[in-house]
């Protein structure tokens, strides 16, 4: 039996259609709101300190319309980690009790550089 191993769909990026779909609601929406900021500076009377609020939401919001639209979501997304693909780890070794020493023993033995009767000076 054949065994495919599809990618997770939480590990996908956003299609581009869907990003540039997304950006141009947000573009839509934030000029909306700005005609309504200009709507709401000429015709709310009388006029006081939110007139000046709305004209200047007014004059505001396009270049953040602009960014908003312009800005693209990072496509570098580091992919979500499968749970079919987890790695298996050895179990830990037991731990020595506090109060038994640990033992370390070490055995030399003789390499054929060291030979008896040779002088290294």
């Amino acid at each position: 039996m054949k065994q495919s191993h599809a990618a997770p769909v939480t590990s996908l990026p956003q299609s581009p259609q869907d990003e540039a779909t997304g950006r141009v609601r947000r573009y839509w929406i934030t000029m909306g709101i700005r005609m309504a900021c200009f709507a709401l500076t000429v015709l709310v009377t009388p006029y006081g300190w939110y007139t000046w609020v709305f004209a200047a939401a007014a004059a505001v919001l396009p270049y953040i319309a602009v960014v908003f639209a312009n800005a693209v979501s990072p496509t570098a997304t580091p992919p979500a980690e499968s749970p079919v693909q987890e790695l298996s780890a050895p179990a830990p070794a037991p731990e020595a009790a506090p109060g038994e020493p640990t033992v370390i023993t070490v055995q030399e033995r003789r390499s054929v550089t060291d030979a008896p009767g040779e002088d290294r000076t």
